[in-house]
């Protein structure tokens, strides 16, 4: 542990400025140079796959993009905890955890393309669908992991929300439901700082890991542009879940660098000295100077990832682009398993009044 501006119990094992730390409890956590180098490919890929989709959206492509700048350790190091059989529930903004769990990433764009709703298997990816609805998924996640327990299998759940999320009524029934049935799932808080324009300060009193003593289970603080932290601390909550000691609540002390989405304009409700000052604490560099400096990576390596970055982009930007328009009817069969009259009734409608369009649509 040690005093940082998220607060003394803050867990830091990589410094903003490289430099590798042994707190009490956490000595015996190392990471072979393949895991670090591991994480900075991830780091340069998500950021990269966010920072395209941000121009798809400026120039057209995109109705909206939720950036994740900024949190891509606390997204990369907790979804690296996961082992392939524990399952995960999003919400909007969880790209790098989609990235670790294999989603291609021309699955997220062309839901905020308007071109299908999350057009990937949660089952075969052990990865929900992105939720909207703010919190929702964290009541999914205690049902999902209540169900686990029943079944009798060793495996967690892993549930994001974020600073602004933990103020909803769905995810503090979902933490007092968590505690009572002790369900084996991880409560993980990208805490960014801001709820769209509204400060951290003007929504919670307490800092939000405190929180889990009065759902009667542990809660901890990271910080969340340390990966190393994150994996760690991330781990053990999840080994803990799986060993049937119940939940964990995770506050993973982050920022958001860019806006909430791509129709919000942060310049109206922050300062930039505020953002300069998070950019000094940047996940991605404090990894590529430990790297550096303890001789694990060249410049060689470090190139053939830009590389590789720039090529995912250009493969991606060309995909999005060539997304054919989906079929309009395409929603009315995607609600239930059965048909419903009521929905083929609904159909009807829809068709025929799209062929009051020329070309019928």
């Amino acid at each position: 542990m040690r005093s940082s501006a998220a607060g003394t119990d803050c867990v830091q094992l990589l410094t903003p400025e490289g430099e590798r730390l042994r707190p009490a409890g956490y000595e015996d956590i190392d990471f072979t140079a393949d895991e670090v180098r591991d994480f900075y490919r991830d780091f340069v890929l998500v950021r990269r796959i966010d920072t395209e989709a941000t121009a798809l959206q400026r120039q057209g492509e995109l109705g909206i993009w939720a950036s994740l700048l900024g949190q891509e350790a606390a997204q990369v190091g907790s979804a690296r905890a996961l082992r392939p059989n524990d399952f995960v529930f999003p919400t909007y903004r969880e790209h790098g955890v989609a990235w670790c769990r294999g989603i291609d990433p021309i699955h997220l764009l062309g839901l905020f393309r308007g071109v299908d709703h999350g057009n990937w298997d949660p089952e075969e990816f052990n990865f929900g669908l992105y939720t909207i609805v703010i919190g929702a998924q964290c009541l999914h996640a205690t049902g999902y992991a209540m169900g686990m327990m029943r079944d009798g299998a060793e495996d967690a759940v892993l549930a994001y929300f974020g600073d602004g999320a933990s103020a909803q009524g769905d995810v503090n029934e979902a933490l007092i439901w968590a505690g009572v049935f002790n369900t084996p799932v991880v409560f993980f808080c990208q805490n960014n700082q801001w709820a769209i324009s509204v400060p951290l300060q003007r929504q919670s009193r307490t800092p939000l890991y405190k929180r889990a003593q009065g759902f009667g289970f542990p809660g901890i603080q990271v910080d969340g542009n340390d990966v190393f932290a994150v994996h760690a601390v991330t781990s053990r909550a999840l080994a803990s879940a799986r060993e049937g000691n119940g939940p964990t609540l995770i506050e993973a002390v982050t920022y958001r660098m860019g806006a909430h989405t791509t129709n919000d304009d942060p310049s109206r409700y922050r300062i930039e000295s505020e953002v300069e000052e998070w950019r000094l604490k940047d996940p991605i560099e404090r990894v590529r100077v430990y790297l550096a400096r303890s001789g694990l990576a060249d410049q060689a390596f470090f190139d053939s990832i830009e590389e590789e970055a720039n090529d995912l982009a250009a493969s991606l930007r060309k995909r999005c682009v060539e997304m054919p328009d989906p079929d309009p009817t395409r929603m009315f069969s995607q609600v239930y398993a059965e048909p419903s009259p009521l929905l083929d009734q609904e159909r009807e409608e829809y068709l025929s009044y799209l062929a009051g369009f020329e070309g019928g649509h």
